[in-house]
């Protein structure tokens, strides 16, 4: 919940078994301010024009890793309310409620709840469906040609030595082996530790139904197409024959490509950015999670859920509320930031994100997950978004820029809510969490 705007479900209703019909209570808890709506409850990954929509609802179908979001009709940018439409003013009196409405596509798999998301505040998860007709009157979306709003969630993870990272989007593995622990430099002859880095993603392709795996080769921008183009191509060659003899199962085709600089992951203008983006990536099928033991529900192991720094002079505090597992491997990590001073605060470290991470816009984007059994880290979910010019990603966060760039800023006393998504492992029970500059807990899970 943002200050003084509070958010409640009062209806989610499925519709010929193929839509959805979101109803959304607005309320203004204050006793002095107007609030401000349109802008709180837009969505942030397409422009709209004139602020005046609710299209910021959603769904999260976790069966198909989809953001969902309503429908785009060929009259109007949003099958939602409008301000002067269907609400008369885009602002809410202090003590009163507005409700707002959103028609987006059901989820999939028939499920009997579902996780509801809106750019006000944490996902809200277990939301029940009905299948009953919805009470009022909103627009029928077979009335007219509407395209579905939807944005792939994409989980990714990696190593602690960085030689590889993942990218889950819920239907295929794709596994960036980094080139500079693969090869050596202008080389495509595979180094002695090589065939250990790739034995992780021989397990994973042995464990998937996949009986086609693509393997691509990729450089940064240094260099040019004549030296970068034949090279990876080389480079993914050698992975494809490695990883062949690697396998224990048969039936496996492999697709070869070599793509030079052209499709690079991140910003080639760091370091950083380069050294990513010098891959072999292998792309297949995912793999069924693996079925897990029973065991013990302990929390044996957590040192708290607490801690504190210091942002203009005024003392920080931090509690990690949550970390729960959803479904389809997600996981939702839920934390409140506490201003214990006397003075106003601006608190910015949520979002110093690595420079070669390219998302479109400042979130809290500065956290991570690690499992220290694996020894492996997991980032924030990201949400993609294809345009004329390439991919958009967005952090599947907390927002702290646009309409929410004072979600930094707190008064003494304040408390502000944030949230992450990422992957969660099948098997781990306590992930170590990194919030910005504050300590490391070990964080059950639930």
């Amino acid at each position: 919940m943002t200050e003084n705007l509070k958010v409640e479900v009062v209806g989610l209703n499925r519709v010929k078994g193929k839509h959805l019909i979101a109803q959304i209570r607005l309320s203004n808890t204050g006793t002095e301010k107007h609030l401000s709506w349109p802008g709180e409850m837009g969505d942030h990954t397409r422009p709209l024009g004139e602020i005046k929509w609710a299209s910021g609802i959603g769904v999260l179908d976790a069966q198909a890793r989809t953001w969902l979001l309503p429908y785009k009709p060929a009259s109007s940018p949003c099958l939602c309310s409008a301000v002067d439409r269907d609400v008369p003013s885009r602002f809410i009196d202090p003590g009163q409620s507005i409700s707002v409405y959103a028609v987006l596509p059901a989820p999939s798999g028939n499920p009997a709840t579902t996780t509801v998301v809106t750019p006000v505040g944490p996902p809200m998860l277990n939301v029940p469906i009905s299948d009953d007709a919805p009470a009022g009157d909103f627009p029928d979306p077979d009335a007219e040609p509407v395209t579905p709003v939807t944005r792939r969630l994409i989980l990714p993870s990696e190593s602690l030595d960085k030689s590889e990272e993942t990218a889950d989007d819920g239907r295929d593995l794709q596994v960036n082996l980094s080139s500079d622990v693969l090869f050596a430099v202008d080389k495509a002859t595979l180094t002695p530790k090589a065939r250990s880095v790739m034995a992780r993603t021989a397990k994973l392709i042995d464990a998937s139904p996949a009986t086609v795996v693509t393997v691509a080769g990729h450089a940064d921008s240094s260099g040019n197409d004549a030296i970068n183009d034949p090279l990876s191509l080389r480079r993914a060659q050698a992975v494809q024959h490695a990883l062949s003899a690697l396998l224990s199962r048969d039936g496996i085709r492999f697709q070869t490509e070599g793509y030079g600089s052209r499709r690079p992951l991140y910003s080639n203008d760091s370091d950083e950015g380069k050294r990513r983006n010098r891959r072999v990536t292998v792309t297949f099928s995912k793999p069924q999670p693996a079925a897990q033991e029973p065991g013990a529900t302990t929390t044996t192991g957590a040192t708290g859920l607490t801690g504190s720094t210091q942002a203009d002079g005024q003392p920080i505090a931090m509690e990690v509320t949550g970390l729960r597992r959803l479904p389809g491997g997600l996981g939702l990590l839920t934390y409140k930031i506490t201003n214990k001073g006397s003075s106003e605060a601006w608190f910015r470290d949520l979002h110093h994100a690595q420079d070669w991470e390219a998302y479109k816009y400042q979130a809290a984007t500065n956290v991570r997950l690690t499992d220290l059994a694996a020894r492996r880290q997991y980032l924030p979910g990201r949400l993609e978004v294809s345009t004329d010019d390439g991919v958009d990603s967005y952090c599947a966060c907390t927002a702290v820029s646009g309409v929410r760039i004072n979600t930094e800023k707190f008064a003494p006393g304040q408390t502000r809510e944030f949230w992450n998504l990422f992957a969660l492992p099948d098997t781990a029970d306590i992930l170590r969490v990194k919030i910005g500059p504050f300590r490391d807990l070990n964080v059950p899970t639930q």
